[in-house]
């Protein structure tokens, strides 16, 4: 042990003089040396603070966090009537279907540019896209979405281009991520929802989940559920899957036909065959003993599960039980649960993201404002992280060693 020791003290050692070596050689100062290191980090969004936190992917050490609404008083300075009462509307809403939980919802999504210096924010409640730069800290652009509710975000592949869906206008707007100019638009389901761009950047999935202020048993009055698929180049609809009930979070496998989701009031989640339009499976978990009696019109925006993520090879699920406080990892080949990580009653978990590596699950706990890392190949948890207030959406990314330099000490 410590030979071992001494020995990677040797390596780190010598790679640090060799640094300073070529820093000499090439005329530079060693901090310049020093200025391209960059750091592999997991990014949360807390929709109630308003802010991001970001996590050290090794070590899972909170690093520290950037707020995503430095110009609220400006912003709403310049709002009208209008925009107070869609506001209004919107903070209403998020009452309703999360009384336990009070706040403004201003971060939706968001997305790290390719080079991890820009963040774009999609700013729920605010019914806008503002976009950052990470070591300035500048704010530079902002977009006004149609509606009241700025949805889920996507960055292209290429980072080129990014997709947000507007709730209540039934569509998805497209953005140059360099400017903030609308790029065009492409009609949706109710309620858009999440988006995915596809590996090689040509097509981009989006699905619906229907006005979640309907109960259950009107469903049938709740819009079109579905997932359609969009051409990035041209933005037209080039296939629509309709289901009987919301499409929520929901991957697709590396084969690119094999579809797992949730959806609406359904305690698991749903194998989909793409090319034949199929359901494979419907997979049925156990609820949780407060789980059992609660009414489905209870349920947060109508899901019982909302987070579900793929492990790197493929051979594990990440399932996240929103209602039933725990997170399972399942077999993709049995679909048989191999572990399960058991939470507080009330803590929400609604978010999965399986890490840059594809050996972790990440889990925002909206209410217990922590994130939980599970490893795919124990089932067991190895950390629980706090970061702030309804973390949500998460999101992996390699950023400058300035972005971490410049965060706020606080956790989020």
């Amino acid at each position: 042990m410590r030979y071992g020791f001494r020995r990677k003290r040797r390596a780190v050692l010598g790679a640090a003089a060799s640094l300073l070596a070529a820093a000499a050689l090439a005329g530079l100062p060693a901090s310049a040396a020093s200025a391209d290191a960059t750091r592999s980090v997991l990014v949360v969004g807390n929709a109630v603070a308003g802010t991001v936190s970001f996590i050290d992917a090794t070590t899972f050490a909170n690093l520290g966090s950037f707020s995503v609404i430095p110009d609220l008083q400006q912003l709403q300075a310049s709002w009208t009537p209008v925009q107070w009462a869609n506001y209004a509307i919107a903070n209403a809403d998020e009452a309703t279907v999360d009384p336990a939980v009070g706040g403004t919802r201003y971060v939706d999504d968001f997305a790290i540019s390719p080079d991890g210096t820009t963040i774009y924010v999609s700013r729920g409640n605010l019914d806008d896209v503002a976009a950052f730069n990470l070591e300035t800290h500048q704010e530079l652009w902002t977009f006004q979405m149609p509606g009241i509710h700025s949805d889920h975000l996507a960055l292209s592949p290429d980072g080129s281009q990014l997709v947000i869906s507007a709730t209540t206008a039934q569509e998805a707007v497209v953005l140059d991520a360099q400017t903030g100019a609308e790029a065009g638009t492409f009609p949706t389901g109710t309620y858009p929802h999440q988006n995915t761009y596809t590996p090689d950047g040509k097509y981009i999935y989006n699905e619906s989940i229907g006005v979640t202020a309907l109960p259950k048993a009107l469903n049938a009055l709740k819009g079109q559920l579905q997932l359609e698929k969009v051409d990035a180049a041209t933005l037209q609809v080039v296939k629509v899957w309709p289901f009987p009930y919301g499409v929520r979070p929901f991957v697709i496998a590396p084969d690119g036909t094999t579809m797992y989701a949730d959806l609406s009031y359904l305690n698991g989640f749903i194998k989909y065959d793409l090319n034949t339009s199929t359901t494979l499976a419907t997979v049925q978990q156990p609820y949780s003993a407060a789980a059992a009696t609660e009414s489905p019109d209870s349920y947060p925006q109508n899901s019982a599960h909302h987070g579900i993520a793929l492990s790197g090879d493929g051979s594990k699920l990440c399932d996240v039980g929103t209602i039933d406080d725990y997170t399972k990892i399942v077999s993709t080949s049995t679909l048989q649960t191999t572990a399960t990580v058991s939470y507080p009653t009330g803590s929400i978990p609604y978010w999965a993201t399986t890490s840059a590596d594809g050996n972790y699950c990440y889990v925002s706990l909206s209410a217990g404002n922590e994130v939980s890392v599970i490893s795919y190949a124990t089932g067991a948890e190895v950390a629980r992280v706090p970061v702030g207030s309804f973390p949500q959406r998460e999101r992996v990314a390699t950023v400058p060693q300035a972005v971490i330099d410049n965060l706020s000490s606080a956790i989020g």
